[in-house]
């Protein structure tokens, strides 16, 4: 036990000067020494993933997973790193320990609430939540965390209860402020003005936690029809979380620059695909606010369906392959590598981190809008997949955007001019991947999926190969979790939008309508 803590302490001093090679050899000599040794293990792995190495960060979070310590805390750290790194399977059998069972520390089951989450497991997330407040943690950012999964889960009324709590609890904390706003119309005689005002002069300015206050001050001006003060909010709102986020306009163009001219019909459609045993995915891409999340609910109804939700896996699987870390989906040392991976391997490692989710049925979606930047590597790395892209008119999916509070993601959401080269990149993007791999992407109207819902259903479930069952029309009746911003407006029967949310600020949009809803050349 000296050599182990003397090697243990050689680590921390060489960590605190800099010196991650005299680091890296006193924990490597450490877990020969003790290979159960968790923290040894764990801080490796968080120098690997810092060094831009993925792979050794990953083997590092398996072997701190393959021998648990009877701690609960020390479980969630090495649940968090197995997140990281995108070890899914290895994660969830760590939070199913049986010290996580016996613990009764309410800030460590807050934490591995977070988790839960993570995996998207919304019931076992709120059971945690409720394990901590019975162990007596009992502040606002419980309330906060207890008023989103009871708002994923389907319970609004508590939602409503637990976020005004909240608000009670930590009266600065704004994003509590923007769920609750979203979470029924405000009406002349009970809406949240007052608060939200005094907040905005007492919370930090430029946070996020301001954005907040100013977003939900435009959801509740715009319900009660003073638009004008509304957009005035919205601009405030989206000023600050632009300035804090940045965006690089130009480096986003030439990254789909980049990715369109590395992707030709022949690097995407090599042959000899090695189909996968088990159930497939079915991925819906788009743009976030496209009506993703109807349609995903549509094909959670089918009997031979499961709905995975948002899943990353599969840029991890392809980050892994590049042995590259980044937050980027696809950024520009993965097009660099992206001719020297094997895809028949990425595939393989996706289908085995997510195949669990299709719970005993053929297929399960991933519903991550974002893959749309990936389909062409989807499709050569899982050849039985499918393909849907939802569309939406372009001036109606990118006030969504602009009018929706995404937190730290989508930063080119929070400013006009990013928002329009976002679109266009994006609609050049599935441009590029219809013209090399025809019929392999399915394009779904919203406007025709709201409109007449049986027809498109129909085109949707043939071209996924499921027969059609008319009862996956009913959304009312799923009652499976919805972790997006649309978990609201999914709740009930698909309706048409009689009026586009944009309407009562057309004249301020004149530029964003110029600039997306030209045809592209």
């Amino acid at each position: 036990m000296q050599l182990v803590d003397s090697l243990w302490q050689d680590a921390q001093r060489a960590l605190a000067r800099d010196d991650d090679r005299a680091a890296i050899a006193a924990l490597e000599a450490l877990v020969k020494l003790t290979p159960a040794f968790t923290p040894a293990h764990l801080t490796l792995g968080g120098i690997a993933h810092a060094q831009g190495r993925l792979r050794d960060a990953t083997r590092h979070a398996l072997d701190a997973a393959r021998k648990l310590p009877d701690d609960a805390n020390m479980i969630g750290n090495v649940v968090n790193a197995l997140l990281m790194v995108g070890e899914v399977v290895a994660a969830r059998a760590c939070l199913a320990h049986p010290a996580i069972a016996r613990c009764r520390v309410g800030g460590v089951l807050a934490r591995l609430a977070g988790m839960q989450q993570m995996l998207g497991e919304h019931p076992a997330a709120l059971a945690l939540l409720e394990r901590a407040r019975a162990a007596g943690l009992d502040d606002a950012d419980l309330s906060y965390l207890r008023g989103v999964q009871l708002t994923f889960n389907g319970r609004i009324d508590d939602a409503i209860v637990e976020l005004e709590r909240c608000l009670r609890l930590g009266p600065t904390y704004g994003r509590a402020s923007v769920t609750l706003a979203r979470l029924s119309k405000q009406t002349a005689e009970r809406n949240h003005l007052d608060y939200i005002r005094a907040q905005l002069r007492r919370v930090a300015r430029g946070g996020e936690d301001h954005a907040a206050f100013e977003f939900a001050q435009y959801k509740e001006l715009e319900d009660l029809g003073e638009y004008d003060a509304a957009w005035q909010a919205l601009e405030r709102g989206n000023a600050i979380m632009y300035a804090r986020l940045g965006h690089d306009i130009a480096r986003e163009q030439a990254r789909i620059d980049a990715l369109i001219a590395r992707s030709s019909a022949e690097f995407v459609n090599q042959p000899g695909a090695i189909p996968h045993e088990g159930p497939q995915p079915i991925f819906i891409v788009g743009m976030p606010r496209s009506g993703t999340t109807l349609l995903d609910r549509i094909l959670g109804n089918h009997s031979q369906v499961a709905s995975a939700g948002e899943l990353g896996d599969f840029a991890r699987q392809l980050r892994w392959a590049a042995d590259h870390v980044s937050v980027q989906p696809v950024d520009e040392a993965i097009l660099d590598r992206a001719a020297r991976l094997d895809y028949a391997e990425i595939g393989r490692r996706y289908l085995a981190q997510t195949q669990w989710r299709a719970r005993g049925k053929a297929w399960f979606v991933d519903k991550l809008p974002i893959n749309y930047v990936q389909a062409g590597f989807i499709a050569r790395a899982l050849p039985q997949a499918r393909i849907l892209h939802m569309t939406r008119a372009p001036l109606d999916v990118c006030f969504s955007n602009w009018r929706a509070f995404f937190g730290a993601g989508y930063a080119y959401s929070y400013a006009l001019d990013a928002l329009a080269a976002q679109y266009s990149d994006y609609r050049r993007v599935m441009a590029h991947w219809h013209a090399i791999m025809p019929g392999r992407i399915l394009d779904v109207s919203y406007e025709a999926l709201t409109g007449d819902p049986a027809r498109v259903a129909h085109e949707v479930f043939d071209f996924c190969g499921l027969p059609f069952e008319p009862g996956a029309l009913d959304i009312s009746r799923n009652t499976a979790p919805v972790a997006t911003l649309s978990a609201m407006q999914v709740r009930g029967a698909i309706r048409r939008r009689e009026v586009a949310e944009w309407a009562p600020y057309a004249a301020r949009l004149g530029s964003l309508a110029a600039a997306v809803e030209t045809p592209p050349g």
